[in-house]
């Protein structure tokens, strides 16, 4: 049994209800237009159930981060979300001022109205404690006009942050569908890993710190008997086992990336026979996809995926798995030259009998360029940095925030 609220335990009926959700999507700068996603089709759902029971619906969200290009207005969400929940969706350009106050105030039972960018207030990314945010601008000028807080929104869980945790102090709060579904599956899947002797971890991608953390984590508690890696992550172990990759090398050190490093070796020296690394590698050889074995480094080319040989001695392990999990492209998977890896491996993730998990939005974004059928997963993850701080096993606020709720 969940330790905290879902929307089972509350009447929605004719509330005035904050639902946050992240629908935070890929962006084109080029066409200045967003990209439909499983975010916007999973908090779909909730969004149709809380209208369908009457809620007076308040919708909070963010897109990009302050100064990148993908920080802009949420009107083109409200209409992807609207074909989504087959509903009309309202939005304003306004999020705690009195536009949007107005709105709030005039809803009526069943209507859905998106607020914008959650992100436009300065104070919405600081750290604090729910009870610190609840004098942040968001919290202030909204709860008043609220009656529920539902957080749908697990892929910002790992988040302390104004619109995650801050009404939790104030308000009657709960998880809504995807928040529930996410933890139950999640833990479902840890407690089959914890009896299981033949689990596998994949791990991918090009930001090094939390993927280490998960290794260090899991390898401690035991849980998996293998992991493998690749994209940056898979180059950093080689060069902890003491190969030279030359030009890949001289990226990792140009990132100031030295103590990831450290942290690669210190993980060899422990674990050197359950983390396994590329037996041979993909170089961009002047466009051209050439495969090296290890034993061919240093070169002067970009390493942009694992190779044949790599990719069949993974698929071995992975269909003796019992549970499997993947979080990150093992190679540049937008170049299709360059994604055989990341195919190959997902593929081989869904036509096995392991009970798997796959999560993080390049992975996600991954099985919708190479078409690989979602059902055939176990679990698929809207979380990214989410998924890969419950994986480290570290507390997580939003989680935590509906948990001390849930006793008050």
């Amino acid at each position: 049994m969940p330790e905290f609220l879902t929307l089972d335990d509350v009447d929605v009926n004719n509330k005035t209800v904050l639902l946050r959700i992240d629908i935070n999507v890929p962006y084109d700068e080029k066409t200045g237009e967003i990209s439909d996603s499983d975010r916007l089709r999973e908090h779909a759902k909730t969004v149709k159930e809380l209208s369908d029971k009457g809620a007076k619906l308040v919708i909070l969200a963010h897109q990009g981060r302050a100064g990148d290009p993908d920080f802009i207005h949420l009107d083109q969400h409200a209409k992807l979300l609207e074909r989504h929940v087959g509903k009309e969706i309202n939005f304003v350009d306004d999020v705690v001022g009195e536009k949007a106050k107005m709105k709030i105030k005039s809803l009526g039972s069943g209507q859905i109205l998106l607020l914008d960018n959650v992100r436009f207030l300065e104070d919405e990314t600081t750290e604090k404690s729910p009870e610190e945010h609840t004098e942040s601008q968001i919290v202030k000028n909204l709860s008043p006009l609220a009656d529920i807080f539902v957080n749908d929104a697990f892929s910002v869980a790992h988040r302390s942050q104004a619109s995650v945790v801050g009404f939790t102090p104030l308000l009657l709060s709960c998880a809504g569908r995807n928040m529930a579904d996410e933890v139950g599956s999640l833990e479902g899947i840890f407690a089959t890993m914890r009896m299981s002797k033949h689990d596998t971890f994949v791990v991918g991608g090009a930001k090094p710190q939390e993927p280490l953390d998960v290794i260090s984590h899991i390898m401690k508690k035991g849980t998996v008997e293998k992991v493998l890696t690749g994209g940056i992550i898979g180059n950093l172990f080689l060069m902890a086992k003491g190969y030279n990759l030359g030009a890949p090398e001289d990226y990792i050190k140009k990132k100031n990336w030295v103590e990831f490093l450290s942290q690669a070796e210190e993980l060899i020296k422990k674990y050197d026979d359950k983390i396994e690394t590329p037996v041979d590698l993909a170089i961009d050889f002047n466009g051209i996809r050439k495969e090296i074995p290890v034993e061919d480094l240093p070169t002067d080319h970009d390493v942009l995926d694992i190779g044949s040989e790599t990719i069949e001695k993974y698929g071995k392990i992975i269909k003796e798995s019992i549970t499997v999990g993947v979080k990150g492209p093992v190679g540049k998977y937008e170049d299709e030259k360059f994604g055989v890896g990341t195919k190959k491996i997902l593929e081989t993730v869904g036509e096995s009998h392991a009970i798997s998990l796959i999560g993080g939005g390049h992975t996600l974004n991954a099985v919708d360029i190479y078409n690989i059928d979602k059902t055939k997963f176990t679990h698929v993850s809207l979380g990214g940095g989410s998924l890969i701080r419950f994986l480290s096993g570290k507390p997580m606020p939003a989680i935590e925030a509906l948990k001390k709720a849930a006793k008050r």
